[in-house]
């Protein structure tokens, strides 16, 4: 068995137990800054177990991951480079050890961080782009932190709220289907975002 199948088994017996609430708090939290197992599988879990507080957890949930999100831009912001630019030694052990993290893909980020701002940290938690990447460098480059708290909330608030919807009106159904294709439905919904913005730009 994988390791991320072990880890992936652990976040879901916590549905099982009384402190599934607070273990998603925390599960989102960490998500943000170096957990690889998305916070959704817990999420799903626990409202097919109670739809009666779905919403709350979709709350608790969005809370927790905005929260890690903080802590993960003051990661970037406070221990990331040394004074001369180059990388500490907490910043190479992330490059090492931690899923999702590149040097390569760190340094592409800055410019897309140029570019599109806003869209790219609501983009990151919308999607199944590792969202820790993008709230480490955005404290790595200073990105403005009210702009990157506010895509944060809508990003992850409306990836976790629409994932509770649809498990609140379709059930059982729509379990297995969003577990197996949620990626490819957040990606195609990004796509359309994106697409409506080169319109403008380059079309309008």
């Amino acid at each position: 068995m994988t390791l991320f199948r072990r880890l992936y088994r652990w976040v879901s017996h916590w549905a099982q137990t009384p402190y599934g609430p607070i273990a998603l708090f925390i599960l989102a939290f960490a998500e943000s800054i170096f957990f690889p197992v998305p916070a959704d599988v817990l999420l799903i879990l626990l409202v097919m177990g109670c739809s009666v507080r779905a919403f709350q957890y979709a709350l608790i949930c969005t809370i927790g991951s905005v929260a890690g999100a903080l802590v993960g831009y003051s990661v970037g912001y406070f221990t990331w480079l040394q004074l001369d630019g180059s990388f500490t030694g907490f910043a190479n052990f992330f490059f090492d050890n931690i899923p999702g993290f590149s040097v390569s893909l760190y340094n592409s980020i800055k410019v897309l961080y140029e570019q599109w701002g806003f869209w790219v940290i609501f983009i990151a938690g919308f999607t199944p782009i590792p969202f820790k990447v993008f709230t480490i460098t955005a404290g790595v480059f200073d990105l403005n932190l009210l702009m990157f708290f506010l895509a944060s909330v809508i990003g992850k608030g409306a990836r976790f709220f629409i994932v509770t919807f649809l498990i609140c009106k379709y059930g059982s159904r729509i379990k297995q289907f969003i577990e197996k294709y949620f990626n490819l439905l957040a990606l195609g919904l990004t796509a359309c975002i994106i697409g409506g913005f080169v319109v403008i730009k380059y079309v309008l």
